[in-house]
């Protein structure tokens, strides 16, 4: 990471670290709760570093049951009663941990959060680091800091007695970086407790200390192919020869960036190939082509991604994009297809609902107003499959940044003071 940039990094989280103070608006529960963190910040961070230093991309299944193993011990001594759910060898994923509490007082919560990342084992794997306050590691911000966090905030609930008699429940996913397919039994847990639950907290990385996300894109893909007429390049754009593929590719994705603007809602083509050959694999991340400059092109694939923020933006924008591909140019035949679709997570006043108990808990703390981030800069997440059922909060882990990255990182200044305000949240939410 460059140094001028942590430098910078650590210079803003000085200046902006909240200066917490147990004012009148705290209980004497609250109160205790607090200072419990303060006392487990150390252990806190150590916890981290042992998470992070252990290999469960989403495809290493051995890697993510041996740091899920470590998430269900501490879990169980705080006196949840935790399951592992293994997903069907045909998926290759590792499982999910879910573990409840089953009380009679307060609201129901629902906590999300993946062990899971993207370093797989042949992927660059850089070991747990701290320089300053910056620390770096595969993971330690998408999101096994989020899993911290939340533990760690429950923690300080159950050594003050205040998890007694709650209702919890927590789904802790071991693929969510690649859902394993079907997403009907792969989320199937997530959606069966977001459905007899009152609240979703999902404890993703925040991307700004005093933000957290209440709407969330959906995604789905589409993939474009174009057959032309071969012949002669001399004759492009004659009656006889057309336009070809890579000309009518062209039009067609022209089209989409003209027609297609609109808040929130995002059409990217991420790959493509075109000749008088083009193919791509199963896969569809490689592909090959042949052809030649004295020729018109015959064929194009594109492949590409779709993002929106409710199933009736993604209707709209795919019954747009059909309609472009329809009117084809004379001697071209051009199909889209759509695969996926995923659920979005539009701003509710449910979810506002939270984000301004959230914000008030800031504020008691002395930590300043949450407000809700853009959604336009988040990628997908777990809460789309649930945002239906319950109200939702997400964004609630840690702040850093180079997510996917060999040198991930979070800033440890901002880790105790959001513990202290995921613990004071839980608390209230679960004992209203």
């Amino acid at each position: 990471m460059n140094s001028k940039i942590i430098l910078l990094t650590i210079i803003s989280a000085v200046n902006f670290l909240p200066e917490v103070s147990f004012g009148q608006k705290l209980t004497k529960q609250e109160t205790a709760i607090l200072k419990n963190v303060e006392m487990n910040h150390a252990e806190a961070v150590k916890f981290l570093e042992t998470t992070v230093n252990i290999n469960s991309g989403t495809n290493n299944t051995g890697g993510v049951k041996k740091v899920g193993a470590i998430y269900r011990k501490m879990l169980d001594d705080m006196g949840f009663t935790t399951t592992w759910v293994d997903m069907p060898a045909s998926m290759k994923r590792g499982g999910h941990l879910v573990a409840e509490i089953k009380g009679d007082k307060g609201k129901k919560l629902l906590l999300n959060s993946h062990m899971d990342t993207v370093f797989d084992l042949n992927s660059p794997f850089q070991k747990w680091s701290v320089r300053d306050s910056i620390a770096s590691g595969p993971g330690a911000n998408d999101t096994k800091g989020g899993i911290m966090i939340m533990l760690y905030a429950l923690k300080a609930l159950h050594e003050t007695g205040q998890l007694k008699d709650r209702q919890i429940v927590i789904v802790i996913h071991g693929d969510e970086e690649s859902a394993g397919s079907p997403i009907e039994i792969s989320r199937k847990d997530l959606v069966d407790a977001a459905k007899r639950s009152d609240y979703a907290l999902c404890f993703e990385s925040g991307k700004e200390f005093n933000s957290a996300s209440i709407a969330r894109r959906g995604g789905s893909g589409w993939t474009l192919k174009v057959t032309a007429r071969q012949s002669h390049s001399g004759q492009i754009f004659s009656e006889k020869a057309g336009p070809g593929a890579i000309y009518e590719t062209a039009r067609i994705l022209s089209r989409f960036k003209e027609e297609l603007q609109e808040k929130y809602l995002t059409f990217s083509p991420g790959i493509m190939v075109a000749g008088a050959e083009a193919d791509l694999d199963s896969t569809g991340l490689r592909g090959t082509a042949f052809g030649k400059s004295n020729i018109v092109a015959t064929t194009s694939i594109v492949k590409g991604d779709l993002r929106y923020i409710s199933i009736g933006q993604m209707e709209k924008a795919r019954a747009k994009m059909q309609a472009i591909v329809n009117e084809g140019f004379m001697h071209t035949e051009a199909e889209i297809t759509f695969t996926g679709g995923s659920g979005a997570m539009p701003p509710t006043p449910g979810n506002e609902k939270l984000l301004n108990i959230l914000s008030q808990v800031s504020q008691d703390l002395g930590q300043g107003k949450v407000t809700a981030f853009d959604p336009a800069l988040r990628g997908g997440g777990d809460m789309t499959q649930i945002a239906q059922y319950i109200d939702v909060i997400d964004g609630l882990g840690t702040v850093g940044g180079n997510a996917h990255a060999p040198d991930e990182y979070i800033n440890l200044n901002y880790v105790e003071g959001i513990i202290k305000r995921m613990a004071i949240f839980i608390h209230r939410l679960s004992t209203n």
